[in-house]
């Protein structure tokens, strides 16, 4: 397979986890119904974005025993038969009490074939515009992740994973063709860097780069950059939109993954004589 279509839906996200859910459950079906062969919900997709809800919307994650967000999630990508990144939710690992950021990604079967846990924690401090520590309520997770679908593996990881691009590295290195960041940039690190760090990504590892934003919410604790955006291995923009909620769709042609690679062959040419190979480490 050669090409497939990928949705990024852009939700409008509220303080009610009940419709939270309902609302992604009608938007990734619409997806589907216009054709997406994967959909991606956007950074805390079932809760507001914010050190003070983390605790009171986590949830366990148990393929054994389904949480209301994850049995949601399951049966979303069943109905509409698509491969669900489903965004990012809070977790609570009930052996320790400690909370973590996840992504879970599921089948259309509905099942969940992969689980991401925020490795790089969003600690940052703009004076006079915003401090933000996700350490101070999470944990971050411990490993990188991928999953695999008939066009071939991408890679995920959240949000600010995005700025370290050993992340990226790795997953293309181990033959992923996409990365694939639920993410929640803010008004100040929006503008600035979401676009750049997607296309740096892309054009680094030669592979598809896709962010999902929640939708600008004017009312919220947290103003989200929105802007959820599709790039193709050349760093070219194929898909994006503005603030306001919405579904970002992009065909992604995977012969221009082997186009770009030998058209510009930096994958032979790395000098691993004179610098390491971060996938072996």
């Amino acid at each position: 397979m050669s090409a497939l279509k990928l949705a990024l839906v852009q939700l409008s996200v509220g303080a009610q986890k009940a419709a939270n859910l309902a609302r992604a459950r009608t938007k990734v079906l619409e997806a589907a119904k216009a054709g997406a062969n994967i959909v991606v919900l956007p950074e805390c997709f079932n809760s507001p974005y914010g050190t003070q809800y983390f605790g009171q919307y986590a949830e366990e994650i148990d393929s054994a025993k389904p949480s209301v967000s994850t049995q949601a999630l399951s049966e979303m990508a069943r109905e509409s038969k698509v491969y669900l990144v489903g965004g990012s939710i809070p977790e609570l690992e009930p052996s320790t009490g400690d909370l973590f950021n996840t992504c879970t990604v599921w089948s259309p079967e509905g099942q969940m074939v992969a689980k991401h846990r925020k490795v790089h924690l969003f600690d940052i401090d703009f004076p006079g515009k915003i401090v933000f520590k996700e350490s101070d309520v999470l944990k971050p997770g411990n490993a990188l992740t991928e999953f695999a679908t008939p066009w071939g593996k991408f890679g995920v990881a959240i949000c600010y994973d995005m700025r370290f691009p050993e992340v990226a590295m790795v997953a293309a290195r181990r033959g992923c063709v996409g990365m694939i960041y639920p993410g929640a940039f803010n008004q100040t690190t929006g503008p600035l860097h979401w676009e750049l760090l997607l296309r740096a990504r892309a054009v680094d590892n030669q592979i598809f780069t896709a962010a999902c934003s929640p939708a600008l919410d004017t009312g919220a604790t947290y103003h989200a950059w929105g802007h959820s955006t599709i790039v193709d291995p050349y760093a070219r923009v194929v898909g994006t939109t503005a603030a306001a909620e919405d579904i970002v769709y992009g065909t992604l042609d995977l012969g221009l993954v082997d186009e770009v690679r030998k058209s510009v062959p930096v994958n032979s040419q790395r000098r691993f004589d004179v610098y390491p190979d971060v996938s072996r480490s």
